[in-house]
């Protein structure tokens, strides 16, 4: 497992720019959504403003300030590319606020934990239960623009907001969060993963796009205490789910009496072996979108990197973060709901979830998260906290992909394939221009 730190050089021309209003993407009533780029570009673009970073390679970053400086999609293949960022249409289309959660999609948005326990900041101070119809994202986090700081020349988008948050024990917070947003190169992602990585990028018929965002939440107030209860910064990536996708996250193996589980899954019920499996030093969850549910890693047994591969499309594609060196030592926010938790600074590093029907009959889309959190401390005023994480989307041949799996993940698509009941026989991709038997699953 490569734990190289990233260069922040830009190694690739980039082209900032502001796209004009334009015809929405939008599908006859009853049609399936365009999940090609140009088409979720003009639908973003008639909604809100669009910020693209773009590269000579073909890689395409949408960013959109109003929309809480989310990072909406992205794609490897040009404006006739895959687009990868979960879009909630119908949201956007209605145009109306919703103080639960204004669920634009997006494939990064930045979050501030915890959402569960007494230190929550999705649960009205007081309140001892903690059940979906009271749960409401902050405020400050859920509406309003922010603030473009960067020139329309300069290869990274730089934001800002200040925001105002409280949480369940009557703790109140003024910070000042700023979120940065640049396109990472081949020289990049071969500091990350090695060398090797670094070659199979390089080949021909080997498509990729990746971007890093660094998350900062400066204390404008009162110094912060554990007592009283921290924050930290919570990132969350929403995914088009479909039934050949499966989440991928590599953990720290060792005796339970000293690391504890390997996998916390009962975020919102127990999960079955069709779901979930836990294999030495790798955990596989099931992203189809159609059962509500969530797991996390702790700091005991993260490692810097999860992923997620799509056998459909041929889409590997990883999440890269940085951790303290010695992250069992630090402070993680726990984010299970229930008040008062017994240990509210003992969280997961790591978490991922599947979306499908709640409780109250809803279900918000069609997606999977991949999901990461800053350790955090107490802070003075004027001090700050940083989390930076990586996408990568990597479009090849599986057996290329396997390689950078094995390499990276730590485990050969194959297995993936067998332990998950992935489809066999013939999986076709529209893009890159081969096909390929899949990996068979059968004995």
């Amino acid at each position: 497992m490569s734990h190289h730190r990233p260069s922040y050089r830009v190694l690739a021309p980039l082209i900032l720019t502001v796209i004009a209003l334009s015809a929405p993407a939008r599908a006859e009533d009853g049609a399936e959504r365009s999940s090609v780029y140009r088409d979720v570009k003009a639908f973003l673009s008639k909604h809100t403003t669009v910020v693209e970073l773009a590269n000579d390679q073909q890689g395409r970053v949408i960013v959109c300030p109003e929309y809480q400086g989310r990072v909406m999609t992205s794609t490897l293949d040009g404006e006739d590319g895959m687009s990868f960022g979960f879009i909630c249409y119908d949201f956007i289309e209605k145009g109306r606020n919703d103080p639960h959660f204004n669920n634009y999609g997006g494939e990064e948005r930045m979050w501030i934990s915890p959402e569960g326990g007494q230190f929550s900041l999705w649960f009205e101070p007081g309140m001892k239960t903690q059940k979906l119809e009271d749960w409401y994202t902050p405020k400050d986090l859920n509406e309003g623009p922010w603030e473009v700081v960067s020139g329309k020349d300069d290869p990274v988008v730089k934001m800002k907001r200040k925001m105002k948050l409280q949480n369940t024990s009557g703790t109140k917070f003024d910070v000042e969060v700023t979120r940065d947003v640049r396109m990472l190169g081949q020289k990049d992602l071969g500091k990350l993963f090695g060398r090797s990585v670094s070659r199979v990028l390089g080949r021909q018929r080997v498509k990729s796009v990746a971007f890093e965002t660094v998350n900062r939440i400066t204390n404008e107030a009162e110094p912060w205490t554990q007592e009283s209860g921290l924050i930290s910064v919570w990132m969350l990536g929403m995914f088009n789910s479909s039934p050949s996708n499966v989440a991928v996250i590599p953990y720290r193996q060792g005796e339970e009496a000293e690391l504890g589980i390997p996998v916390r899954a009962d975020y919102f019920g127990e999960l079955t072996a069709e779901r979930l499996k836990v294999l030495p030093g790798v955990i596989l969850f099931r992203a189809d979108g159609n059962y509500r549910s969530k797991l996390g890693t702790s700091k005991q047994r993260a490692v810097d990197v999860l992923g997620s591969i799509d056998f459909k499309n041929q889409v590997l594609t990883l999440v890269q973060f940085n951790m303290p060196e010695n992250p069992a030592d630090a402070l993680y926010m726990n984010n299970l709901w229930g008040n008062p938790l017994e240990k509210p600074y003992d969280g997961d590093v790591i978490n991922s979830y599947n979306d499908g029907p709640s409780e109250l009959g809803t279900q918000m889309g069609k997606f999977y998260e991949l999901e990461t959190l800053s350790s955090t401390r107490e802070l003075a005023r004027g001090e700050t906290l940083t989390h930076c994480n990586r996408t990568v989307h990597i479009q090849a041949e599986l057996k290329t992909l396997d390689r950078i799996a094995k390499s990276v993940l730590g485990i050969d698509l194959k297995t993936v394939a067998k332990e998950m009941v992935i489809e066999t026989g013939r999986l076709h991709a529209k893009s890159p221009k081969h096909r390929l038997v899949l990996v068979r699953t059968d004995n």
